[in-house]
C-alpha cells in the first residue's frame, strides 16, 4: 500500500559564513491517511525545517541537498515551482506557529481565506466569500459574517489561529502539517484549537504531522511519535509505547521533565547541557555530552535507528540496557 506520504534520507542543509549547517539531517518517516504522527524535541533540533522542507518552502541560503518527499507516490522533490504551488495549500496545508506573521495585515480575514477558493478551485469572489463564512463558521468562530470583513490586528491570538486552521483546512486537504499549532495561547484556547484539528482530520481522513515540543500534546493527539535530536530522528514509537517503554536516554530525559500529579517533587527533571552546535558535531552519538548511560563506545559510533520491537525504532547503542 502506498503511504499518503513518505520521507526517505532528508538532508536539509543551510549555508553560513562559518559553514554547512545540517538542520535536518537523514531523516526518514512515513504518514497514513487518518493518523496523526507527532514530531518533538527541542528548540533547533529541525523540526521546523523539515516541515518546510515537505512544504517546498525552504529558501536560501537552505536548501535540500538530499533524500527523498514523496507525497501519494510522487516525488515531490522532482516537481517544478509552478506544480508546487498548486499542490500547497490544496492537497498539503499547514498551519503557522505564528498567525499574526502569517496573515498579511492589509487584506481583511475573507480575502485571504477566499484567496484559497479563487486560486485552487476556481471561485468567484463572491462565492469565495459564501465558503470563507462557511469555513470560519466551522472552526468555531462566532458572527462570521462580520469577521470576514475584519484585519487580522483586530482579532484576539486564538480566533487568528482558528482562521489560520480555516485556510489550511479550505480545500480539505490530503495532508496537513501543524507546526506549534497552540504557541502563546492560554490553556483553554489550545485545547480548543487541539480537539478542533483531530476532529476535522477524522472526519476527512487527513493525514497530520503535529510539530510540538509539549509531550502533554503528544499523549492527547498522536498515534506516533517521532523524537528529533539535533537534525535527526532517534526514537520512534506508537504514543503507548514512547510513553511506557522509551528506549532512548533523550527520550526518557523529555518524560522526565514533565510534571506528574502522583508525585511530590521540589523541582522537575532536567537534561543537563545544551543542544550541540551543528556546525561542530560532537564524534560518534550527537547526545553522548548530555547522556548518563555514555561510555567510551558512544564518544567514537555513531548509532543507527534500529528496530528494537516491532514498531519502535531506536537510536543508541545502549538502548537495552536503557530498557531495562
Amino acid at each position: 500500500m502506498t503511504h499518503l506520504l513518505e520521507v526517505h534520507g532528508l538532508k536539509t542543509y543551510f549555508k553560513t559564513e562559518e559553514g554547512l549547517v545540517p538542520s535536518v539531517n537523514g531523516v526518514s518517516f512515513t504518514v497514513e491517511r487518518g493518523e496523526t504522527l507527532a514530531i518533538v524535541g527541542e528548540s533547533g533540533s529541525g523540526k521546523s525545517v523539515t516541515s518546510m522542507s515537505i512544504m517546498g518552502l525552504v529558501s536560501s541560503p537552505g536548501k535540500i541537498v538530499g533524500g527523498k518527499i514523496t507525497f501519494e507516490g510522487q516525488d515531490l522533490l522532482k516537481l517544478s515551482a509552478k506544480e508546487m504551488r498548486k499542490l500547497r495549500g490544496n492537497d498539503i496545508s499547514i498551519i503557522f506557529q505564528e498567525p499574526m506573521t502569517s496573515l498579511n495585515p492589509v487584506f481583511t480575514i475573507g480575502n485571504q481565506i477566499g484567496e484559497v477558493y479563487r486560486k485552487h478551485q476556481g471561485l468567484s469572489k463572491q462565492q469565495a466569500q459564501v465558503k470563507s463564512i462557511e469555513m470560519l463558521e466551522k472552526v468555531g468562530i462566532a458572527n462570521a459574517i462580520k469577521i470576514v470583513h475584519s484585519f487580522p490586528h483586530q482579532l484576539s491570538g486564538g480566533m487568528r489561529q482558528r482562521v489560520m486552521i480555516a485556510m489550511a483546512l479550505a480545500c480539505r486537504p490530503k495532508l496537513l502539517i501543524a507546526d506549534e499549532p497552540t504557541t502563546a495561547l492560554d490553556v483553554t484556547i489550545q485545547a480548543q484549537i487541539l480537539d478542533l484539528i483531530e476532529t476535522l482530520s477524522k472526519e476527512e481522513n487527513t493525514g497530520v504531522i503535529l510539530i510540538t515540543h509539549d509531550l502533554g500534546v503528544v499523549a492527547e493527539m498522536a498515534d506516533r511519535v517521532a523524537v528529533m535530536y539535533a537534525g535527526e530522528i532517534v526514537e520512534e514509537a506508537s504514543v503507548y509505547e514512547l510513553f511506557e517503554h522509551p528506549g532512548h536516554p533523550y527520550t526518557i530525559g523529555l518524560l522526565g521533565s514533565l510534571p506528574n500529579m502522583n508525585e511530590q517533587r521540589e523541582r522537575l527533571d532536567s537534561i543537563p547541557g545544551s543542544v550541540p552546535n551543528m556546525l561542530s558535531m560532537p564524534e560518534g552519538c550527537p547526545f553522548h555530552p548530555r547522556c548518563a548511560y555514555a561510555d567510551q563506545e558512544c564518544t567514537v559510533s555513531k548509532p543507527q535507528l534500529v528496530e528494537r520491537t516491532a514498531g519502535h525504532a531506536v537510536s543508541c547503542l545502549k538502548a537495552e540496557e536503557v530498557r531495562k
